[in-house]
């Protein structure tokens, strides 16, 4: 493996362990619980997806007339991440994207889809983020977190784009969901089968094929620029401090919600 690879996955190994085994996971114990996890993580699923296009975008040429752009060799790797991405199939066969296959899981489970969906509509109507965000009520560590993929992307940075796909995203995911998807399996066996679709597909092509594909991407592009390896680092880390920063937001909303529940269950005693 390159060992610029290998020293940026020492640099932000601590970083990724405290989100492997970040508190949030043994917080859901319930389907409401999976419900508030949900409705935070949704957001981070879309970005997710604007990051994957931009640098689609970046890499290949989506104009006519079309010309070459590029490495050749990227252009695949992009490419066909991509395809997996936007055009996966559901439990059915059916062609749909990875945030499109969440919003089924989150609808399966009762989780509120309302927000995430007057998002979308107010930014795709306004392509103002703020208005989209007051609009939707989003949570403000969801704010944060979408705010600086933004920032990522509108930075027009390729190098920097790739490794937080890379380190932030596509190499975190099959890690941070292991642990969630064996409690899901256990504790709700029939009632969140299209969550634990969804994680299972990540862990089987992020975990694996993806991963491969990016982090030769991210090898590419960097190259022997020494400038460009310790940008990609630095954005990493700030990637997966706003990725702990949502994760401590998901667990302070589910111990407020314990909390109100254990003193109304009190009251009701008393």
């Amino acid at each position: 493996m390159n060992a610029r690879i290998e020293q940026i996955q020492q640099s932000i190994e601590p970083l990724r362990q405290e989100i492997i085994n970040h508190k949030v996971y043994d917080a859901i114990q319930s389907v409401d619980d999976v419900r508030v996890f949900m409705q935070y993580h949704v957001f981070a699923v879309w970005d997710f997806m604007s990051l994957l296009k931009a640098l689609q975008l970046n890499l290949t040429c989506t104009s006519v007339p079309w010309f070459p752009k590029g490495s050749a060799e990227t252009r695949y790797l992009i490419n066909e991440i991509v395809a997996g991405e936007e055009s996966d199939v559901d439990m059915d066969g059916t062609r749909k994207s990875h945030f499109e296959l969440y919003l089924d899981a989150m609808q399966q489970c009762g989780a509120d889809t309302v927000p995430i969906e007057t998002f979308v509509a107010i930014l795709k109507e306004t392509g103002d983020f703020d208005q989209a965000f007051t609009a939707s009520a989003t949570p403000q560590a969801a704010n944060d977190f979408v705010n600086f993929t933004f920032a990522i992307i509108s930075g027009n940075r390729e190098h920097q784009q790739s490794a937080v796909f890379t380190f932030g995203r596509e190499d975190l995911i099959p890690g941070m969901f292991i642990s969630i998807i064996n409690d899901l399996h256990r504790k709700f066996p029939d009632s969140l089968s299209i969550f634990k679709y969804y994680l299972e597909r990540h862990i089987e092509v992020d975990g694996d094929h993806h991963s491969q594909l990016a982090l030769q991407m991210t090898a590419n592009l960097c190259g022997e620029n020494e400038q460009y390896w310790l940008e990609a680092e630095q954005s990493v880390r700030q990637a997966l401090q706003k990725r702990i920063d949502l994760w401590d937001c998901v667990y302070e909303e589910l111990m407020e919600k314990r909390k109100d529940h254990q003193e109304t269950e009190m009251a009701r005693l008393v």
